[in-house]
């Protein structure tokens, strides 16, 4: 978040709720300096998730918000 007024670049946020690498309050203030900013960003909460999604739901839930959000911003390969 030190640097997140100067990023421009669509950012998904993802923070696990017993992650103990990366404090939620550090995830939360990179997200709300990008709303603030303009910047296209989401937050995605797992509050039962370390720093990687585990759980078979939680997983399928992340892989679906990974690929909905890299859609919106990549071009599909034209043929």
């Amino acid at each position: 978040h030190t640097y997140a007024h100067q990023m421009n670049t669509p950012t998904l946020v993802i923070q696990g709720g017993t992650d103990y690498r990366v404090c939620e309050t550090e995830s939360i203030g990179l997200f709300t300096t990008l709303q603030r900013r303009g910047v296209p960003s989401r937050f995605l909460f797992f509050p039962d998730e370390n720093h990687w999604c585990l759980k078979p739901k939680n997983s399928e839930k992340w892989h679906y918000e990974i690929f909905r959000w890299l859609s919106s911003y990549l071009d599909e390969e034209e043929n």
